[in-house]
């Protein structure tokens, strides 16, 4: 059987070669699954997919149409797949449930100290041979306060690290992690984490309830000299009020690895063309901003364990076998 994967990086497409190799064929294309080249899968009875994919109605009707009876998505987030739809329409959804939580949690604390400690301006003072320190101060990290929104592997392993620098923890979620409380951290209702933390950084998917999550009520409660960090999903923060707070000059750092709007844009070249996007436009023109484009996850340990869950998700379902990362049908 032969496997169509859309939007497939040159880095990880060796890694879905091998992973498939002794069960089945996989084709690896760049381009992103949406509505006009959704028909490229006509014959194809499982398509695999990665989290800038459009996986909305009308493509899943184009899919089901075309003999696609399985998706397999290279990510844990699904917030672009219309799961109803799928359900509806006999197609089976699997994800991958897990992958090396330390990618992502290393990442935003990259950014987070790469905001911090002005690495960027300085690497490219440097490049031009200025030497200058003007406007390069940071500050220390230890005994300042760090805010985790989620605390899930993700935001356990980003509090671990904190702990590390020697931070007060504050945590906000659902239900609290033992882990995070043997560190030491104080869960605290969200505008008090807001208020107070010197480093906020966001770990929670992008469902309904966390929608905009950080929105224009959320950042004037932050602190003028706080450092936001999104690693999580762009959909958690309402982008056009942060540009309204960073025009006030509000903020150390922001460091964002996604972007609400990043569909169409993210894991693309877009340099050569004129981005239509004017809050992105602005957000990156901002000295104290940096944006990277969806790559905390961009571990070869972490690929590789997104890339063997998906090929057992395969197998799982040519089996007849069922796991927990299986989505749709919902029992």
């Amino acid at each position: 059987m032969e496997i169509l994967a859309f939007g497939v990086q040159a880095d990880e497409k060796p890694l879905l070669e091998k992973a498939f190799a002794d069960h089945h064929e996989i084709r690896c294309l760049d381009v992103f699954l949406n509505e006009d080249t959704a028909p490229i899968a006509t014959g194809h009875e499982i398509v695999c997919t990665s989290v800038n994919c459009d996986l909305g109605s009308g493509v899943l009707e184009i899919l089901a149409a075309g003999g696609t009876r399985m998706v397999a998505q290279r990510s844990t987030g699904f917030n672009n797949i219309d799961l109803h739809v799928a359900e509806r329409l006999g197609l089976r959804v699997a994800r991958v449930s897990s992958y090396s939580p330390y990618s992502v949690a290393e990442f935003a604390w990259t950014l987070a100290m790469a905001v911090n400690r002005r690495v960027v301006r300085a690497a490219t003072r440097t490049r031009d041979f200025d030497f200058r320190l003007d406007g390069l101060m940071g500050r220390d990290m230890h005994g300042r306060t760090a805010g985790i929104v989620g605390t899930g592997k993700i935001g356990e392993a980003f509090a671990r690290i904190a702990h590390g620098f020697g931070m007060r923890l504050l945590g906000w979620d659902v239900a609290e992690n033992p882990a995070c409380l043997e560190l030491g951290m104080t869960y605290v209702p969200k505008d008090r984490l807001l208020a107070e933390s010197d480093l906020v950084s966001l770990h929670v998917p992008l469902m309904p309830q966390t929608s905009r999550l950080i929105d224009a009520d959320a950042l004037k409660l932050m602190k003028d000299d706080a450092i936001l960090v999104n690693s999580s999903r762009g959909g958690l923060v309402d982008s056009a009020a942060l540009v309204a707070e960073l025009r006030e000059g509000r903020f150390t750092g922001v460091g964002l690895d996604v972007y609400e709007a990043e569909a169409g844009l993210f894991f693309l070249d877009k340099s050569l063309e004129a981005i239509e996007d004017d809050t992105l436009a602005r957000l990156v023109t901002f000295p104290n901003v940096l944006v990277t484009s969806h790559q905390a996850y961009y571990t070869v340990d972490a690929v590789g364990q997104i890339v063997e869950a998906t090929a057992q998700n395969v197998l799982d379902y040519t089996a007849g076998l069922r796991s927990a990362n299986v989505l749709v049908p919902r029992s």
